[in-house]
């Protein structure tokens, strides 16, 4: 799983090298992998003595310990407190979740990431001090519908509910032309920050930031714009 939602990065603070996951299901784990392939310390906690293991047989932790999250009194032991930024990954087990969410803010973790299955879970994380509540499948499902109705969108970012940056391969209608004969901005309401050519693999090259506006777009270019949903759904396919 592959998280390029900036609600979900954009909180982490690059001061801070250090972070615990709580929960090392196939969500925490791939939250465990791409923070230590980014290059932090990353101490993964489970209940569960394989999942601990694995863990670290996978090498996708610097440490790893099992413990009972809820259990306020071994978390102190084990020092979770004492990290910045905690992620709870215990997304299928409301109470276990929201109490060891609850024992982090108590405990004085400045920041607590907590993944919700339902509405109602998320709520309650809320309501116990999750500073950010995220849900993963909505998220992954709202990604894949978009998938199927805009195939020409390569990457999104979502800024927050109602804007985003995406990366998009530039429509026929757009080949031959340049962003002054488009107008994208007073047509459709965004912004282009910067072109690129798509590569081989899918994703993009040679980017452009700012670039000419009397430059002309050809087949296989991608434009990398930023506004509202709305208005990027106007855009042409």
């Amino acid at each position: 799983m592959q998280f390029g939602s900036l609600s979900f990065w954009r909180n982490f603070r690059s001061t801070n090298k250090q972070y615990v996951v709580l929960g090392l299901g196939r969500f925490g784990r791939a939250v465990c992998s791409t923070l230590h392939q980014m290059g932090y310390e990353v101490m993964g906690i489970d209940s569960g003595e394989k999942q601990v293991t694995q863990a670290l047989n996978d090498n996708i932790v610097s440490h790893a310990l099992q413990l009972d999250t809820t259990d306020r009194q071994a978390l102190a032991e084990a020092g979770v407190f004492e990290f910045e930024t905690a992620i709870v990954a215990i997304g299928n087990y409301i109470e276990a979740s929201t109490i060891t969410t609850l024992n982090l803010k108590d405990g004085g973790v400045n920041y607590v990431v907590a993944k919700a299955s339902t509405e109602i879970h998320g709520q309650l994380l809320d309501k116990v001090g999750a500073n950010l509540v995220i849900f993963p499948e909505r998220e992954m499902g709202c990604q894949v519908a978009r998938m199927l109705t805009r195939p020409n969108v390569l990457e999104r970012l979502d800024l927050d509910a109602n804007n985003s940056v995406v990366e998009l391969v530039i429509p026929e209608e757009f080949e031959g032309k340049t962003l002054q004969e488009l107008q994208l901005r007073s047509r459709y309401g965004v912004n282009v920050l910067a072109v690129a050519q798509q590569c081989t693999s899918g994703g993009v090259e040679n980017i452009q930031v700012n670039p000419n506006p009397y430059d002309r777009l050809h087949k296989g270019m991608v434009l990398i714009v930023i506004g509202s949903n709305e208005r990027i759904e106007r855009l042409p396919m």
